[in-house]
């Protein structure tokens, strides 16, 4: 494959989402390059902004299965990941499947799930597969958690352990739209039907081909450098007790790669490795003193803004 068919398959899936979210297309692109790198994404912002309606138009441009999760404190695991049942036809237990078993799940308001039925996206997460009464079930190759969280309300919620925040590749947020896009939006017909008339304009199959051709974009002594020196930087930072970790720093190399080759280069820039740092590595680090989301993000500015960018020269 090319280069050119990153190109098209970015392409093509924000023009596609796009008619559904609009003004919106670094985001789209953001959720693409989590997408072809198989990781999962993190997206925390106010209700009503569209963070439903971005997942699921996503996963109708990528021709996957689309499963959501309302998490509640009652929700268990099972739930989750599924439960053996037993067939009184049948005469023996049956597995039935949970939402689990799709190619992207929306995690609606983790944060308001239990640490126990939390952790049961963990290993799903970490290692594409499940483990029920003791029998381990594979999940889609293209399976995506992509999760959601309202950053103002902390009322009944429980916050996310490090470990799992450690497991989400990008943590981003949507922002309200253009005066204009707005009003546009607000006059235009029913969103569901515009949802309902998208189309896959990729296939799983070109999906895990680009993901195959990822490690031939090439990561330069310079920017790998660059993200070592941020991520060395995180760890030194006297008002953290963790830094990024490793995890961190090859997730960040993938998000490179992946945002490159979209790019149309075969090569990663220090300015790809600047974008992407910040949704890549911003909610993997531990304070010393609580702080909030906003105070946490202008940190680790401070932190990217100190580092020195490598120029051609």
């Amino acid at each position: 494959m090319s280069l050119q068919d990153f190109v098209s398959y970015r392409d093509r899936l924000v023009s596609t989402c796009s008619k559904a979210i609009v003004g919106k297309e670094e985001e789209i692109t953001l959720v693409a390059v989590c997408y072809v790198c198989g990781g999962h994404i993190l997206l925390e912002d106010v209700p009503g902004t569209g963070k439903t309606m971005l997942f699921r138009a996503f996963s109708k441009a990528t021709g996957g299965s689309f499963k959501r999760i309302q998490f509640t404190p009652d929700v268990m695991p099972s739930d989750v990941t599924g439960i053996n049942f037993y067939n009184m036809k049948q005469g023996e237990f049956e597995f039935r499947p949970g939402p689990v078993f799709a190619d992207m799940v929306l995690a609606d308001e983790i944060n308001r799930a239990t640490p126990r039925t939390q952790s049961a996206l963990l290993e799903a997460m970490a290692e594409g597969q499940v483990s029920v009464d003791g029998v381990t079930r594979t999940l889609s190759p293209t399976f995506m958690v992509a999760a959601t969280q309202n950053p103002i309300e902390s009322y009944g919620t429980f916050p996310l352990p490090e470990a799992q925040m450690d497991r989400f590749m990008i943590r981003m947020k949507l922002g309200y739209m253009q005066r204009t896009e707005e009003i546009g939006v607000a006059l235009r017909r029913d969103t569901t039907d515009i949802i309902a008339e998208l189309t896959a304009v990729v296939t799983p199959e070109e999906t895990l081909a680009l993901r195959r051709e990822l490690d031939s974009i090439e990561i330069n002594e310079a920017a790998m450098g660059y993200i070592m020196d941020i991520i060395e930087r995180t760890r030194a930072d006297r008002r953290l007790n963790v830094g990024a970790s490793p995890r961190g720093t090859i997730n960040l190399c993938k998000a490179a790669r992946a945002h490159a080759a979209f790019e149309g280069r075969a090569f990663v820039t220090p300015d790809d490795v600047k974008f992407l740092a910040p949704y890549v590595l911003a909610h993997r680090l531990h304070y010393k003193t609580a702080v909030g989301k906003a105070e946490s993000d202008e940190i680790f500015m401070e932190i990217l803004n100190e580092i020195k960018v490598p120029t051609e020269a």
